[in-house]
Protein backbone atom coordinates (compact mmCIF):
# COMPACT_ATOMS: atom_id res chain seq x y z
CA UNK A 1 0.00 0.00 0.00
CA UNK A 2 1.69 3.25 -1.10
CA UNK A 3 0.38 6.89 -0.19
CA UNK A 4 1.56 10.35 -2.29
CA UNK A 5 3.76 10.33 0.97
CA UNK A 6 5.21 7.00 0.75
CA UNK A 7 7.56 4.94 -1.58
CA UNK A 8 6.06 2.19 -3.40
CA UNK A 9 7.69 -1.42 -1.85
CA UNK A 10 8.98 -2.38 -4.95
CA UNK A 11 11.01 0.51 -5.54
CA UNK A 12 11.89 1.34 -1.64
CA UNK A 13 13.12 -2.83 -2.20
CA UNK A 14 15.05 -1.71 -5.38
CA UNK A 15 16.54 1.38 -4.14
CA UNK A 16 17.42 0.14 -0.89
CA UNK A 17 19.54 -3.01 -2.48
CA UNK A 18 20.90 -0.67 -5.29
CA UNK A 19 22.76 1.17 -1.89
CA UNK A 20 23.84 -1.96 0.01
CA UNK A 21 25.31 -3.09 -2.63
CA UNK A 22 27.10 0.12 -4.46
CA UNK A 23 28.69 0.19 -1.15
CA UNK A 24 29.62 -3.21 -0.62
CA UNK A 25 31.47 -2.97 -4.02
CA UNK A 26 34.15 -0.87 -2.39
CA UNK A 27 33.90 -1.70 1.32
CA UNK A 28 35.54 -4.71 1.10
CA UNK A 29 38.42 -3.93 -0.75
CA UNK A 30 39.12 -0.58 -0.38
CA UNK A 31 40.16 -0.56 3.66
CA UNK A 32 42.30 -3.71 3.30
CA UNK A 33 44.38 -2.72 0.27
CA UNK A 34 46.87 -0.75 2.41
CA UNK A 35 47.62 -3.91 4.36
CA UNK A 36 48.04 -6.31 0.70
CA UNK A 37 50.09 -3.17 -0.81
CA UNK A 38 52.49 -3.17 2.08
CA UNK A 39 52.80 -6.72 2.05
CA UNK A 40 54.13 -6.91 -1.39
CA UNK A 41 56.40 -4.51 -1.08
CA UNK A 42 55.28 -1.15 -1.87
CA UNK A 43 56.38 1.89 0.12
CA UNK A 44 53.93 4.55 2.02
CA UNK A 45 54.43 7.07 -0.64
CA UNK A 46 53.39 4.77 -3.17
CA UNK A 47 50.49 3.50 -1.25
CA UNK A 48 49.66 7.55 -0.75
CA UNK A 49 49.69 7.43 -4.53
CA UNK A 50 47.05 3.70 -4.70
CA UNK A 51 44.92 5.91 -2.32
CA UNK A 52 44.49 9.38 -4.43
CA UNK A 53 43.49 7.92 -7.29
CA UNK A 54 39.99 7.71 -5.54
CA UNK A 55 40.29 11.94 -5.60
CA UNK A 56 41.55 11.97 -8.70
CA UNK A 57 38.51 10.25 -10.35
CA UNK A 58 36.27 12.37 -8.09
CA UNK A 59 37.73 15.33 -10.02
CA UNK A 60 37.61 13.54 -13.63
CA UNK A 61 35.13 11.33 -13.91
CA UNK A 62 32.52 14.36 -13.30
CA UNK A 63 33.33 15.81 -16.87
CA UNK A 64 32.42 12.31 -18.71
CA UNK A 65 29.18 12.24 -16.46
CA UNK A 66 28.09 15.25 -16.29
CA UNK A 67 28.58 16.62 -19.91
CA UNK A 68 28.42 13.30 -21.35
CA UNK A 69 26.54 10.77 -20.32
CA UNK A 70 23.40 12.16 -18.06
CA UNK A 71 22.66 14.32 -20.86
CA UNK A 72 22.08 11.36 -23.04
CA UNK A 73 21.38 8.12 -21.10
CA UNK A 74 19.41 7.34 -18.32
CA UNK A 75 20.65 6.89 -15.52
CA UNK A 76 20.18 3.72 -14.10
CA UNK A 77 21.84 2.36 -17.66
CA UNK A 78 25.00 4.90 -16.83
CA UNK A 79 25.54 3.22 -13.48
CA UNK A 80 25.13 -0.25 -14.45
CA UNK A 81 27.62 0.34 -17.31
CA UNK A 82 30.21 2.29 -14.94
CA UNK A 83 29.71 -0.58 -12.48
CA UNK A 84 30.53 -3.26 -14.51
CA UNK A 85 33.88 -1.61 -16.47
CA UNK A 86 34.89 -0.57 -12.64
CA UNK A 87 34.24 -4.57 -12.12
CA UNK A 88 36.41 -5.52 -14.52
CA UNK A 89 39.39 -2.45 -13.97
CA UNK A 90 39.29 -3.86 -10.46
CA UNK A 91 39.63 -7.38 -11.25
CA UNK A 92 42.64 -6.57 -13.73
CA UNK A 93 43.95 -4.40 -10.93
CA UNK A 94 43.62 -7.56 -8.22
CA UNK A 95 46.75 -9.38 -11.07
CA UNK A 96 48.83 -6.69 -11.35
CA UNK A 97 50.37 -5.26 -8.22
CA UNK A 98 53.53 -7.37 -8.69
CA UNK A 99 54.57 -9.03 -11.64
CA UNK A 100 55.36 -12.91 -12.52
CA UNK A 101 58.54 -12.57 -10.43
CA UNK A 102 56.98 -11.35 -7.58
CA UNK A 103 58.27 -7.67 -8.13
CA UNK A 104 55.69 -4.61 -7.02
CA UNK A 105 54.74 -3.12 -10.23
CA UNK A 106 53.06 0.83 -8.67
CA UNK A 107 53.06 2.06 -11.99
CA UNK A 108 50.96 -0.51 -13.42
CA UNK A 109 48.73 -0.73 -10.48
CA UNK A 110 48.16 3.08 -10.36
CA UNK A 111 46.88 3.35 -13.95
CA UNK A 112 44.81 0.68 -13.43
CA UNK A 113 43.46 2.17 -10.31
CA UNK A 114 42.67 5.37 -11.73
CA UNK A 115 40.82 3.99 -14.59
CA UNK A 116 39.00 1.95 -12.01
CA UNK A 117 37.75 5.09 -9.43
CA UNK A 118 36.91 6.87 -13.12
CA UNK A 119 34.15 4.25 -13.39
CA UNK A 120 33.56 4.17 -9.75
CA UNK A 121 33.11 7.63 -7.74
CA UNK A 122 30.20 8.90 -10.47
CA UNK A 123 28.05 6.06 -8.88
CA UNK A 124 27.69 7.45 -5.47
CA UNK A 125 26.32 10.87 -7.01
CA UNK A 126 24.18 8.24 -9.77
CA UNK A 127 22.81 6.40 -7.04
CA UNK A 128 21.59 9.53 -5.18
CA UNK A 129 20.00 10.92 -8.29
CA UNK A 130 18.14 7.62 -9.14
CA UNK A 131 16.65 7.25 -5.41
CA UNK A 132 15.89 10.84 -5.08
CA UNK A 133 13.91 11.06 -8.25
CA UNK A 134 11.48 8.57 -7.31
CA UNK A 135 10.78 10.30 -4.29
CA UNK A 136 7.97 12.06 -3.47
CA UNK A 137 9.03 13.24 0.53
CA UNK A 138 13.23 13.02 0.22
CA UNK A 139 13.32 14.21 3.77
CA UNK A 140 11.60 11.76 5.27
CA UNK A 141 12.03 9.02 2.63
CA UNK A 142 15.94 8.99 1.34
CA UNK A 143 17.64 8.63 4.89
CA UNK A 144 16.00 4.97 5.40
CA UNK A 145 17.43 4.29 1.57
CA UNK A 146 20.62 5.64 1.85
CA UNK A 147 21.35 4.09 5.33
CA UNK A 148 21.61 0.52 3.13
CA UNK A 149 24.61 1.19 1.98
CA UNK A 150 26.47 1.83 5.12
CA UNK A 151 24.99 -1.35 6.47
CA UNK A 152 26.37 -3.14 2.89
CA UNK A 153 29.63 -1.79 3.88
CA UNK A 154 29.04 -3.14 7.50
CA UNK A 155 28.29 -6.68 6.37
CA UNK A 156 31.43 -7.13 3.69
CA UNK A 157 33.87 -6.26 6.45
CA UNK A 158 32.30 -9.46 8.12
CA UNK A 159 34.99 -11.47 5.50
CA UNK A 160 37.84 -10.59 7.69
CA UNK A 161 35.72 -12.80 10.60
CA UNK A 162 36.20 -15.73 7.73
CA UNK A 163 39.88 -15.09 6.98
CA UNK A 164 40.91 -18.98 7.70
CA UNK A 165 37.70 -20.09 5.78
CA UNK A 166 38.26 -18.26 2.61
CA UNK A 167 41.60 -18.21 2.29
CA UNK A 168 41.65 -22.41 2.88
CA UNK A 169 38.82 -22.18 0.32
CA UNK A 170 41.15 -20.70 -2.23
CA UNK A 171 44.29 -22.74 -1.50
CA UNK A 172 45.80 -20.24 0.50
CA UNK A 173 46.51 -19.37 4.12
CA UNK A 174 46.48 -16.51 6.49
CA UNK A 175 45.63 -13.16 7.10
CA UNK A 176 42.39 -12.53 4.01
CA UNK A 177 43.53 -8.64 4.28
CA UNK A 178 46.76 -9.31 3.01
CA UNK A 179 45.72 -10.66 0.23
CA UNK A 180 44.75 -9.78 -3.28
CA UNK A 181 40.90 -11.77 -2.28
CA UNK A 182 38.55 -8.88 -1.41
CA UNK A 183 39.53 -7.13 -4.46
CA UNK A 184 38.35 -10.26 -6.16
CA UNK A 185 35.15 -10.46 -4.09
CA UNK A 186 34.95 -6.58 -4.96
CA UNK A 187 34.93 -7.49 -8.74
CA UNK A 188 32.48 -9.92 -8.27
CA UNK A 189 29.84 -7.75 -6.16
CA UNK A 190 30.76 -5.04 -8.31
CA UNK A 191 29.75 -6.98 -11.62
CA UNK A 192 26.20 -7.83 -10.03
CA UNK A 193 25.91 -3.99 -8.46
CA UNK A 194 26.07 -3.70 -12.50
CA UNK A 195 23.41 -6.27 -13.89
CA UNK A 196 21.17 -5.04 -11.08
CA UNK A 197 21.36 -1.38 -12.30
CA UNK A 198 19.63 -2.42 -15.37
CA UNK A 199 16.14 -3.37 -13.28
CA UNK A 200 15.96 -0.03 -11.22
CA UNK A 201 13.41 2.38 -11.98
CA UNK A 202 13.86 4.42 -15.08
CA UNK A 203 15.28 7.61 -14.31
CA UNK A 204 16.16 9.29 -17.76
CA UNK A 205 18.33 12.35 -18.51
CA UNK A 206 17.13 15.79 -16.77
CA UNK A 207 16.05 17.97 -20.09
CA UNK A 208 17.86 21.09 -18.29
CA UNK A 209 17.42 23.36 -21.66
CA UNK A 210 21.06 24.40 -21.26
CA UNK A 211 24.39 22.54 -22.00
CA UNK A 212 26.54 21.28 -18.88
CA UNK A 213 29.75 23.91 -18.62
CA UNK A 214 33.02 23.18 -17.08
CA UNK A 215 31.70 25.49 -14.01
CA UNK A 216 28.59 23.69 -13.46
CA UNK A 217 30.78 20.42 -12.95
CA UNK A 218 33.30 22.10 -10.78
CA UNK A 219 30.62 24.02 -8.85
CA UNK A 220 32.75 27.61 -9.87
CA UNK A 221 29.02 29.00 -9.77
CA UNK A 222 29.83 29.28 -6.00
CA UNK A 223 32.76 30.68 -5.96
CA UNK A 224 30.94 34.20 -5.28
CA UNK A 225 30.34 32.62 -1.58
CA UNK A 226 34.09 32.89 -0.59
CA UNK A 227 33.17 36.41 -0.48
CA UNK A 228 31.45 35.57 2.96
CA UNK A 229 34.66 35.54 5.05
CA UNK A 230 33.23 33.10 7.27
CA UNK A 231 32.32 30.45 4.52
CA UNK A 232 35.56 31.10 3.13
CA UNK A 233 37.17 29.90 6.67
CA UNK A 234 34.78 26.96 6.19
CA UNK A 235 36.08 25.69 3.47
CA UNK A 236 39.68 26.47 4.05
CA UNK A 237 39.32 24.07 7.01
CA UNK A 238 37.48 21.70 5.36
CA UNK A 239 40.36 21.45 2.45
CA UNK A 240 43.01 21.50 6.12
CA UNK A 241 41.01 18.75 8.04
CA UNK A 242 41.39 16.08 5.15
CA UNK A 243 44.98 16.15 5.32
CA UNK A 244 45.10 14.42 8.85
CA UNK A 245 41.94 12.17 7.76
CA UNK A 246 43.20 10.78 4.96
CA UNK A 247 46.03 9.22 7.06
CA UNK A 248 43.53 7.24 8.21
CA UNK A 249 41.97 6.45 5.36
CA UNK A 250 44.34 5.61 3.84
CA UNK A 251 46.70 3.41 6.17
CA UNK A 252 44.90 2.49 9.27
CA UNK A 253 44.17 -0.66 8.50
CA UNK A 254 48.27 -1.14 7.75
CA UNK A 255 48.34 -0.56 11.50
CA UNK A 256 45.77 -2.40 12.91
CA UNK A 257 47.64 -5.30 11.18
CA UNK A 258 50.85 -4.67 11.86
CA UNK A 259 49.86 -4.43 15.50
CA UNK A 260 48.23 -8.28 14.99
CA UNK A 261 44.66 -7.25 15.40
CA UNK A 262 42.17 -10.02 14.82
CA UNK A 263 39.65 -9.12 12.12
CA UNK A 264 40.78 -5.47 11.55
CA UNK A 265 38.72 -4.78 8.50
CA UNK A 266 35.32 -5.96 10.08
CA UNK A 267 36.57 -4.21 13.75
CA UNK A 268 37.24 -0.92 11.13
CA UNK A 269 33.31 -1.31 10.70
CA UNK A 270 32.24 -0.03 13.83
CA UNK A 271 33.14 3.21 12.89
CA UNK A 272 30.20 2.89 10.01
CA UNK A 273 28.24 1.64 13.32
CA UNK A 274 29.09 4.56 15.00
CA UNK A 275 28.00 6.76 11.94
CA UNK A 276 24.72 5.34 11.84
CA UNK A 277 24.04 5.97 15.35
CA UNK A 278 25.16 9.88 15.41
CA UNK A 279 23.27 10.23 12.29
CA UNK A 280 20.06 8.97 14.09
CA UNK A 281 20.74 10.96 16.78
CA UNK A 282 22.00 14.54 14.99
CA UNK A 283 18.70 16.68 14.43
CA UNK A 284 19.15 16.44 18.49
CA UNK A 285 22.28 18.27 18.44
CA UNK A 286 21.31 20.43 15.33
CA UNK A 287 18.25 21.99 17.16
CA UNK A 288 20.36 22.72 20.06
CA UNK A 289 23.77 23.79 18.81
CA UNK A 290 25.33 26.37 16.33
CA UNK A 291 27.07 25.26 13.70
CA UNK A 292 30.31 26.39 14.72
CA UNK A 293 29.93 24.01 17.98
CA UNK A 294 28.98 21.08 15.49
CA UNK A 295 31.68 21.76 13.80
CA UNK A 296 34.41 22.46 16.05
CA UNK A 297 32.93 18.98 18.18
CA UNK A 298 33.86 17.32 14.41
CA UNK A 299 37.70 18.86 14.24
CA UNK A 300 38.25 18.14 18.19
CA UNK A 301 37.04 14.12 17.62
CA UNK A 302 39.55 13.83 14.61
CA UNK A 303 42.06 15.66 17.64
CA UNK A 304 41.11 12.58 20.07
CA UNK A 305 41.20 9.49 17.56
CA UNK A 306 44.41 10.16 16.79
CA UNK A 307 45.98 10.63 20.33
CA UNK A 308 44.17 7.05 21.00
CA UNK A 309 46.11 5.45 17.97
CA UNK A 310 49.00 7.43 19.32
CA UNK A 311 48.50 5.62 22.54
CA UNK A 312 46.67 2.57 21.91
CA UNK A 313 47.89 -0.98 21.53
CA UNK A 314 46.77 -4.08 22.02
CA UNK A 315 47.62 -4.64 25.55
CA UNK A 316 46.40 -2.32 28.56
CA UNK A 317 45.48 0.13 26.48
CA UNK A 318 43.26 -1.83 23.74
CA UNK A 319 40.68 0.44 24.76
CA UNK A 320 41.92 3.38 23.15
CA UNK A 321 42.00 1.38 20.01
CA UNK A 322 38.37 0.92 19.93
CA UNK A 323 37.56 4.20 21.32
CA UNK A 324 39.42 5.53 18.16
CA UNK A 325 37.29 3.50 15.92
CA UNK A 326 33.93 4.60 16.85
CA UNK A 327 34.61 8.01 16.89
CA UNK A 328 34.19 8.08 13.32
CA UNK A 329 30.88 8.76 13.52
CA UNK A 330 31.56 11.88 15.22
CA UNK A 331 34.39 12.58 13.24
CA UNK A 332 32.42 12.17 10.15
CA UNK A 333 28.71 13.11 10.95
CA UNK A 334 29.58 16.48 12.94
CA UNK A 335 32.06 17.57 10.04
CA UNK A 336 31.44 16.70 6.95
CA UNK A 337 27.44 16.01 7.28
CA UNK A 338 27.49 19.26 8.95
CA UNK A 339 29.34 21.19 6.52
CA UNK A 340 27.14 19.93 3.56
CA UNK A 341 24.09 21.22 5.47
CA UNK A 342 25.90 24.35 6.18
CA UNK A 343 26.70 24.85 2.77
CA UNK A 344 23.21 24.22 1.52
CA UNK A 345 22.13 26.80 3.85
CA UNK A 346 24.70 29.90 2.41
CA UNK A 347 24.01 28.86 -1.16
CA UNK A 348 21.20 30.48 -2.96
CA UNK A 349 19.02 28.07 -3.75
CA UNK A 350 19.56 28.10 -7.67
CA UNK A 351 23.49 27.17 -6.90
CA UNK A 352 22.85 25.06 -3.84
CA UNK A 353 24.14 21.82 -6.13
CA UNK A 354 26.88 23.78 -7.05
CA UNK A 355 28.16 24.59 -4.08
CA UNK A 356 27.56 21.07 -2.81
CA UNK A 357 29.84 20.59 -5.85
CA UNK A 358 32.47 22.66 -4.63
CA UNK A 359 32.69 21.49 -1.68
CA UNK A 360 33.08 17.89 -2.72
CA UNK A 361 35.90 19.60 -5.08
CA UNK A 362 37.80 20.92 -2.24
CA UNK A 363 37.34 17.78 0.12
CA UNK A 364 37.05 14.53 -1.68
CA UNK A 365 39.32 15.74 -4.91
CA UNK A 366 41.94 18.46 -3.72
CA UNK A 367 42.39 17.47 0.07
CA UNK A 368 42.09 13.44 -0.28
CA UNK A 369 44.34 13.94 -3.09
CA UNK A 370 46.95 16.36 -0.54
CA UNK A 371 46.39 14.61 2.19
CA UNK A 372 47.04 10.82 0.85
CA UNK A 373 50.40 12.03 -0.51
CA UNK A 374 51.32 13.46 2.65
CA UNK A 375 50.55 10.30 4.67
CA UNK A 376 52.86 8.41 2.60
CA UNK A 377 55.89 10.45 3.25
CA UNK A 378 54.97 10.56 6.88
CA UNK A 379 54.57 6.72 7.34
CA UNK A 380 57.57 6.49 4.97
CA UNK A 381 59.70 8.43 7.79
CA UNK A 382 59.31 6.65 10.46
CA UNK A 383 59.67 2.80 9.15
CA UNK A 384 61.27 0.65 11.44
CA UNK A 385 62.27 -2.47 10.23
CA UNK A 386 62.59 -4.16 6.77
CA UNK A 387 63.14 -7.59 5.30
CA UNK A 388 65.49 -8.85 3.44
CA UNK A 389 64.02 -8.11 -0.10
CA UNK A 390 63.36 -4.44 1.51
CA UNK A 391 59.71 -4.82 2.60
CA UNK A 392 58.76 -2.28 5.53
CA UNK A 393 57.74 -4.55 8.28
CA UNK A 394 57.15 -2.23 10.98
CA UNK A 395 57.16 1.19 11.91
CA UNK A 396 56.59 3.99 14.59
CA UNK A 397 53.21 4.12 14.55
CA UNK A 398 53.07 6.56 18.02
CA UNK A 399 55.13 9.30 16.19
CA UNK A 400 52.78 8.76 12.79
CA UNK A 401 50.03 9.15 14.42
CA UNK A 402 50.96 11.84 16.19
CA UNK A 403 51.53 14.32 13.03
CA UNK A 404 47.52 14.13 11.96
CA UNK A 405 46.62 14.98 15.86
CA UNK A 406 49.25 18.21 15.68
CA UNK A 407 47.40 19.09 12.35
CA UNK A 408 43.70 18.22 13.24
CA UNK A 409 44.68 20.33 16.54
CA UNK A 410 45.90 23.61 14.57
CA UNK A 411 43.14 23.29 12.21
CA UNK A 412 40.63 23.46 15.29
CA UNK A 413 42.68 26.35 16.75
CA UNK A 414 41.95 28.34 13.51
CA UNK A 415 38.72 27.55 13.09
CA UNK A 416 37.56 28.52 16.72
CA UNK A 417 39.00 32.18 16.53
CA UNK A 418 38.56 32.54 12.47
CA UNK A 419 35.03 31.30 12.09
CA UNK A 420 32.37 33.62 13.97
CA UNK A 421 29.27 32.45 11.91
CA UNK A 422 26.82 30.39 14.70
CA UNK A 423 23.72 29.55 12.57
CA UNK A 424 22.02 27.06 13.21
CA UNK A 425 21.67 24.20 9.73
CA UNK A 426 18.66 22.38 11.83
CA UNK A 427 15.97 25.59 11.47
Amino acid sequence: MSTMNSLPMGNRVRLSAMMFLQYAFQGIWIIPLVTYLGKVGFTGSEIGSMYSTVALGFIIAPFFIGIVADRFFSAQKVLGVINILAAGLLLIASQVAVSSDGAPQPRVFFWIMLAHCICYTPSWALTNTIALSQMSDPGKQFPGIRVMGTLGWIAVSAVSLFSAQITAAVGTEGNIEATNLPMILGAGIGCVTGLFAFFLPSTPPKKTGHRTTVSDILGLKALGLMRDGNFAIFVACSFLIMLPGTVYWTFCNGFLNELGMEAAQFKQSMGQMSEVIFLVIMPFFFARFGVKKMLLVGMLAWVARFVCFSFGDLESMVVLLYLGLILHGICYDFFFITGQLYTDKKAPKEIQASAQGFLTLITFGAGWYAGTKLAGMIVDKYVTSVDAAGIATAHNWQAIWLYPAAMAAVVAVIFLIAFKDDVRVGK
